[in-house]
């Protein structure tokens, strides 16, 4: 206490400030050792999955914590095999990705033939797994692949084959995305074709080949199809949503139904005036001379009455008759078209609103989405909308045992050793200052010595002790003074402020 007492103001609030940061440096120390270390458990979950996976960890009590925007799961260490438990009993299985290509640096010297075949398989089967989780709607995939062996006789040689196994069911994939998987693995193995990669669901449904036929893929099914044109026209019109009253204020359903069967359509169309293709024109003409006399043969004898009627009438006859023929022909038109599978036969859309919108900004956001979504009316489309009140969303749980947010972790680890290196180079100095600044303590047969003493005696004492001790006990020194002299060395500060306190005092 005397020496605290015997320092500065500025002294002690450099001493107060010091043993703060020490305190706090240990604290900090202590959190950061004490912290929980994270493992990833499972990395490329469909964000679809990842409510389930955390709900089933939340509710075995394993700390977690996502990563990779939600795509990828962490727990504490120690805990992973209880929460592959936990996924197992609630059907989300945490499954690991395939290695791949690095699996090839990890070889060892003296692997025989045999080893560095099937360690080359694996990562070849791991890069094509991985280079399919890419494809977006894909969460993941296991790739397994059939290689064969190399033959002296081509037609004895087997054909290599290979089976993927996608992690997430195939009802928004479009087929598109799967003739394009069938390519990519087809082009990746030797000698591997098309026909000859098998693609599985998690459902256990056949994607490829279809039917039998190694360039199959055509049409998709009704429902996958309506499942991916819902999807899409949810994500529309839910980015529209967010614009206007926020993604937590508003929520859009859609279910379509869509004709997915390919029809051809031919249509003959006829010109409404001919074009004339062949005329013909036929005439035919008679010229004759009557007789008065009769007697001769022919029909005059025989005919009593046509031979009075040319008696009678006499004279010349003139006989002329034309006709004539036209054939048109007529312009038509053969149309044929293929009409694409698609057509939304009907279109329900159901539009829920939080309380807390204003009325008549939910009428106008209802007429936007009608708009947006193309309701038709004549179609049979309906739209409808309900004003509820909406759940609060329920904080993310952050890790166990942290008095500060997972954000600032880091950062108060990086700040907490710098200012542990700081302190400690700060005290070092001081301590190294203080060291330069003190005197040499006085000897003490020095101090001894009271009157001259011939040289030969001097270097006596110092050899001998017990001459020394003769000496001084031969003169002993004053007490006061003795005093005085290890209270100059051991406090000068506080003897020169006495002695500034005498010399400041008014003199009476």
């Amino acid at each position: 206490m005397g020496a605290l007492q015997a320092m500065s103001p500025r002294g002690r609030i450099v001493l107060a400030i010091s043993a703060l940061g020490i305190v706090f440096v240990a604290f900090m120390l202590f959190r950061v050792a004490s912290s929980p270390s994270y493992t990833t458990l499972q990395a490329g979950v469909d964000p679809a999955k990842t409510g389930k996976i955390t709900a089933a960890l939340d509710q075995a009590g394993v700390s977690y914590k996502l990563q990779n925007n939600g795509t990828a799961i962490a727990v504490v260490s120690g805990q992973e095999s209880k929460a592959r438990v936990a996924l197992a009993g609630q059907g989300l299985a945490a499954t690991g990705s395939q290695p791949g290509y690095e699996l090839l640096d990890k070889q060892k010297l003296g692997s025989s033939t045999f080893q560095q075949q099937i360690a080359y398989q694996r990562a070849l089967e791991g890069q094509i797994a991985q280079t399919i989780g890419q494809i977006d709607g894909v969460s993941g995939a296991q790739v397994q692949l059939t290689l064969p062996k190399d033959d002296l006789f081509a037609d004895t040689k087997q054909p290599a084959t290979a089976a993927v196994l996608l992690n997430a069911d195939s009802t928004a994939l479009d087929p598109a995305a799967i003739r394009g998987i069938a390519s990519l693995v087809s082009s990746s193995v030797p000698n591997l074709k098309p026909s000859n990669v098998t693609i599985t669901d998690a459902s256990g449904s056949m994607l490829w080949p279809q039917d039998g036929a190694g360039d199959a893929g055509g049409a998709a099914s009704k429902p996958a199809a309506e499942a991916r044109y819902a999807a899409g026209m949810q994500s529309s019109l839910g980015a529209l949503i967010a614009r206007t009253v926020g993604s937590d204020k508003a929520q859009v359903q859609v279910h379509a139904d869509l004709d997915v069967d390919k029809a051809t359509q031919e249509q003959l169309q006829y010109a409404k005036k001919g074009t004339p293709l062949e005329t013909t024109k036929e005439t035919e003409s008679l010229k004759g001379t009557g007789s008065a006399g009769g007697g001769t043969a022919g029909a005059a004898a025989n005919l009593p009455t046509y031979a009075q009627n040319a008696a009678s009438g006499g004279g010349n006859s003139n006989y002329k008759r034309t006709t004539g023929k036209t054939t048109f022909g007529v312009n038509k038109t053969v149309t044929r078209k293929q009409i694409a599978p698609g057509a939304v036969n009907k279109l329900d859309v159901a539009l829920l609103v939080d309380k807390s919108v204003p009325a008549a900004q939910a009428t106008a956001l209802k007429q936007a989405v009608a708009a947006a979504a193309g309701i038709d009316p004549k179609r049979g489309d309906t739209m409808t909308q309900s004003t509820v009140v909406f759940a609060k969303p329920k904080a993310a749980p952050g890790p166990a045992g942290l008095p500060v947010p997972p954000a600032f972790v880091t950062p108060l680890k990086y700040a907490g050793i710098g200012l542990a290196s700081i302190l400690f180079l700060f005290f070092m100095t001081r301590a190294l200052r203080r060291r330069e600044q003190e005197a040499l303590p006085m000897p003490t047969w020095l101090t001894e010595i009271e009157g001259p003493r011939p040289l030969a005696e001097l270097e006596q004492s110092t050899t001998s002790a017990p001459a020394l001790a003769a000496v001084g006990a031969g003169a002993p020194a004053d007490p006061g003074r003795s005093t005085v002299d290890s209270l100059v060395q051991e406090q000068p500060e506080r003897v020169a402020q006495q002695l500034r306190a005498w010399i400041s005092e008014d003199p009476e």
